[in-house]
């Protein structure tokens, strides 16, 4: 698992995948996002604008990221 640190109270899903490198565009994640290849805390998500926080898991194509506020 990767932890993926952010300033900020919360990331969306697609900024979180744009900035852990899981996809190469806000294009690419939407995609993803919404083909159901995504998971949040275990379980698919297709919401794009989905708000992760401080200890949230997101996966992708076998790898796993946490969200970690500064």
């Amino acid at each position: 698992m990767k932890d993926l640190e952010i300033s900020t109270e919360y990331i969306t899903l697609g900024q979180a995948m744009k900035l852990s490198g899981a996809a190469s565009s806000g294009f690419e994640a939407k995609a993803l996002i919404q083909e159901g290849e995504v998971t949040v805390n275990g379980e698919v998500d297709t919401h794009r604008g989905k708000k992760l926080h401080d200890g949230d898991v997101f996966g992708y194509d076998g790898e796993t990221y946490r969200i970690a506020c500064k």
